[in-house]
């Protein structure tokens, strides 16, 4: 694993922890972050600190991995799907200042995506899911609790559709 850092108008990436054979296209923005081998970044992408893309993934265009998000080994990540970290945003306190980091602590939240998982285009994950390994989350959907390994889900929200038996 190498740590890369480059910064001009195609890429920013900061402290990114890179397995090898990572392929990042242009257009990302990426920090404190790891992505292992083989994996695929579309371009336009985000990903946060403290999260992690496991081996041979493909994250395509647009999507949003925010802190806290982990995804295993062998997943496709649609394009502009979006992972939620705090379940009640805010921006400012009661007083009207702007929160800080240290007031969104405790709303923080974690996602855990398992192995072989395939989230379709423009699905938005809520934070404090799990989805198991296997799962497929059809387009568009939302998803607001955790999904069982092997399950088909779809909607908003999503339930399911079909199951691993």
């Amino acid at each position: 694993m190498n740590v890369v850092n480059c910064d001009d108008h195609r890429q920013c990436l900061k402290n990114v922890t890179v397995g090898e054979n990572v392929r990042i296209f242009n257009f990302v923005n990426a920090y404190g972050c790891t992505i292992h081998d083989g994996t695929k970044v579309g371009a336009f992408v985000e990903i946060q600190k403290n999260a992690e893309i496991g081996k041979n993934c493909k994250i395509s265009s647009h999507t949003f991995i925010c802190e806290g998000v982990t995804i295993g080994d062998n997943c496709f990540i649609g394009h502009s799907v979006v992972f939620i970290n705090d379940n009640h945003p805010r921006s400012v306190r009661e007083d009207g200042s702007m929160e800080s980091e240290e007031d969104w602590a405790g709303r923080f939240v974690k996602t855990t995506v398992g192995k072989n998982v395939s989230i379709g285009s423009n699905a938005t994950i809520l934070g404090n899911v799990s989805i198991g390994e296997g799962a497929l989350i059809g387009a568009g959907s939302v998803v607001t609790k955790d999904v069982p390994p092997g399950e088909t889900w779809a909607g908003n929200p999503a339930r399911k559709l079909r199951g691993s038996e």
